[in-house]
């Protein structure tokens, strides 16, 4: 029995060495390219009956993983590639933004502040180009008249005469002569000639001013619009610029197209400002030279009123001594 228990336990152990011998060359047969799966099995043939299993099981698994990595390669480079293309298309995006900053959408756009100057400013220039047509149409339709009048009543001797060449005709020159007939009517059978030119002096004088201030009628508009639009302008773009650098500490950024809009709106009230300004304050030169002129003529039918009412005295005091001499 001894001898039978001594063969079965070396046959054993011949069979454990055998299989340990021959696991390794299995293993290198099977998996050729795992050279680190080798390097981590041999330490495995603590336990001689599992080893087999253990050293072939993971040696499968070594290529599935080189597999895993190697395509890791190709599947990055469209993720690099991305920003690279995403960058054009942003800038191609916000060019055309900044092309489309017009007149009307940046006021479509601003602060209702910003929208309240710009509209008092339009309505200011329209107010100025109003003015312009109303008063050159006037001035020179008055200017027209007074010279006319003026070349009917060169030829007069009188003031009835004077009267009769005119007709019915209203206008300054009519208003002379007819305040210096009823300052003749009303001091007749009074001696004093000094007295009565006098006093129709003063009534001329106020129909000179009376015209001067009927013919002034809008020059103060385009005086105020001429010096307060640009500081109206100003407000509005001090308060738009304000109002982009509050939107610049919202957004943390300082870049040029969150900025561009708010200053473009801002300047574009000034720029309204000035186109309002300037041809108010043309306008309102131009005028000034104009009304001058016409003055200048309402002067020349006052004096020539005056100078029929004195004829008409001195042929009324001739009458007088004549007849005291006859």
């Amino acid at each position: 029995m001894k001898i039978m228990s001594f063969q079965a336990s070396r046959a054993a152990v011949l069979m454990l060495a055998a299989a340990w011998l021959a696991s390794p060359v299995s293993a290198q047969t099977q998996t050729p390219p795992a050279a680190p799966a080798q390097s981590t099995a041999r330490p495995a043939p603590v336990s001689p009956v599992p080893a087999a299993p253990s050293t072939t099981a993971p040696a499968a698994p070594a290529p599935a993983a080189s597999t895993a990595t190697a395509p890791a390669a190709p599947t990055a480079s469209p993720a690099a590639i991305a920003p690279a293309t995403a960058k054009p298309d942003a800038a191609s995006a916000t060019a055309p933004a900044m092309k489309e900053l017009s007149p009307w959408v940046m006021f479509m756009s601003a602060d209702v502040i910003v929208k309240a100057v710009m509209i008092g400013l339009a309505f200011a220039s329209l107010m100025t180009w109003t003015v312009l047509i109303a008063k050159s149409i006037e001035l020179s339709v008055a200017s027209g008249r007074l010279r006319s009048a003026l070349k009917k009543i060169s030829e007069a001797r009188s003031l009835a005469e004077a009267q009769m060449a005119l007709g019915t005709k209203e206008g300054i020159l009519p208003s002379f002569l007819a305040a210096a007939l009823r300052e003749a009517r009303m001091s007749a059978g009074l001696s004093s000639d000094a007295g009565i030119k006098e006093r129709a002096a003063s009534s001329f004088s106020e129909i000179v001013r009376a015209e001067a201030r009927r013919i002034r009628i809008g020059m103060g508009v385009l005086a105020t619009i001429g010096s307060t639009s640009p500081f109206v302008g100003l407000f509005g773009t001090v308060w738009g610029i304000m109002n982009s650098f509050i939107g610049i500490s919202k957004s943390q950024t300082t870049n040029l197209a969150v900025v561009a809009p708010g200053i473009a709106e801002a300047l574009l009230a000034t720029a309204i400002g000035l186109v309002a300004a300037i041809p108010a304050v043309i306008i309102y030169n131009h005028f000034s030279r104009v009304t001058k002129s016409y003055l200048e003529l309402v002067s020349r039918a006052s004096g020539a009123a005056g100078r029929l009412l004195s004829r008409d005295l001195d042929r009324s005091h001739g009458s007088v001594h004549s007849r005291a001499a006859e």
